[in-house]
């Protein structure tokens, strides 16, 4: 994590709600900021999950999504808007997550998933 972004950040106040809460606590918290998730798919049920994730503290989040975004999409994918139409799912939700949490990694893979 950059030293610079953690300066602009009190960690401890951001996640103050939580923290005195018995089952995270600061070693909970600490754990959050380490962990690396992977989403899959950037949609109806991913934008809002991203969003909760990263407010939770999760430190890396990697979205893979080979989508762009409709605007038949806006109305349920809340972490979109009208600018973002056409661009690429898994770009914009990671630049958003980073504007708002930028002590977050957040790795955008524009891939369709497979099993293959």
């Amino acid at each position: 994590m950059d030293q610079k972004v953690l300066r602009m950040i009190n960690i401890d106040e951001l996640y103050s709600r939580q923290t005195p809460l018995n089952f995270i606590g600061i070693d909970g918290q600490k754990k959050l900021l380490n962990s690396q998730v992977l989403i899959i798919g950037a949609g109806g049920l991913g934008c809002p999950l991203l969003q909760y994730l990263a407010s939770s503290g999760v430190g890396h989040i990697t979205i893979i999504d080979h989508d762009h975004i409709e605007l038949s999409n806006l109305h349920r994918q809340i972490l979109f808007s009208m600018d973002d139409i056409g661009k690429p799912k898994a770009e914009v939700a990671a630049t958003k997550i980073m504007a708002q949490y930028p002590h977050i990694e957040v790795t955008p893979i524009i891939h369709r998933f497979d099993t293959k």
